[in-house]
């Protein structure tokens, strides 16, 4: 079975991005792979690599919420779509592309920065465009009252 992979944070943008994920994902006949990626901080030296290993188990459960809740979000349907929930500690771009390497397709959410502030702050969607090794659909937030992946959207 052919897989679409789709990156959620959290944010309306992946939200709007797991929506459309599923939607073309039913299309397609694919199963669907959710992907939420979770860093620690840079920490340099014992002390600073000890004091944040005490902070990766709450992350990591935060992380597992933030999957979940994204799922059972009431604007998102899942009916029909086989789903792989997947939470996994790295840099988001890096483990997108991972995540997506077997894929026909990588859908991403945007945050609305573009331009120049898009540059300053790296963006996660630039680099899976430019790294993913299967098509890439970058999803903006859905508009005030169109909540669901329909026509408008796609």
């Amino acid at each position: 079975m052919s897989t679409v992979a789709v990156g959620i944070d959290g944010s309306a943008g992946s939200l709007a991005a797991l929506r459309w994920a599923l939607a073309e994902a039913r299309l397609r006949g694919s199963a669907v792979r959710v992907v939420h990626a979770w860093q620690l901080p840079y920490h340099q030296g014992y002390i600073g690599h000890l004091a944040l290993e005490g902070l990766r188990g709450p992350l990591d459960e935060a992380a597992h919420q933030t999957l979940d809740a994204a799922l059972a979000d009431e604007t998102i349907d899942t009916t029909g779509v086989d789903i792989t929930p997947i939470v996994e500690e790295g840099a988001p771009a890096r483990v997108l592309i991972e995540a997506a390497a077997d894929a026909e397709l990588l859908v991403v959410g945007s945050r609305g920065f573009g331009g120049f502030r898009g540059l300053l702050l790296g963006s996660v969607s630039q680099q899976c465009a430019q790294g993913a090794t299967c098509p890439v659909v970058i999803v903006r937030p859905t508009r005030p009252g169109n909540e669901s992946a329909g026509e408008d959207d796609r």
